[in-house]
């Protein structure tokens, strides 16, 4: 029981976080990454500050995960393996990256967005999941794309 209730209060803080640092507000986002002003006519580095304060907090978790043998709630620690570059995944960040920054919204932002019930988030987690299922449905066995093949 208190595994579920310690992701929940996480996924709650997190959802906060994102709230208060105007994470899912996709106008904000956008004009974050319009550099040069083109989309939005302005260009707003605030968000350049919440992704900073997030490193300052996550950066001694890191360290003292490299320290631990488990973690607290855990036999192991779920890091990944795979150190390679392939086109799976320079595909995959090229297509999260051009959304992230046509529409400014990513999957964190997105389902903490849905609170305030506006219809063009609720369109794009929709489709979000249209395409989660539609990858996992082409990477099952016996499909041409199938991780490995």
């Amino acid at each position: 029981m208190l595994f579920p209730l310690v992701g929940l209060l996480a996924g709650l803080l997190f959802g906060i976080g994102l709230t208060i640092s105007q994470m899912v507000n996709p106008e904000k986002v956008v004009a974050f990454l319009d550099f040069g002003g083109i989309a939005t006519g302005t260009w707003d580095p605030s968000l350049g500050l919440v992704m900073g304060a997030a490193l300052l907090f996550a950066a001694p978790g890191f360290y003292i995960a490299r320290r631990r043998e488990a973690p607290i709630l855990g036999d192991r620690f779920d890091t990944p393996q795979r150190r390679n570059l392939d086109g799976r995944l320079i595909g995959g960040a090229l297509l999260f990256g051009a959304g992230w920054g046509l529409v400014g919204y990513c999957p964190g932002p997105a389902i903490a967005g849905l609170a305030f019930g506006r219809m063009e988030t609720v369109i794009f987690v929709a489709f979000m999941l249209l395409g989660m299922l539609a990858y996992r449905r082409l990477t099952a066995p016996g499909h041409d794309i199938a991780y490995g093949q």
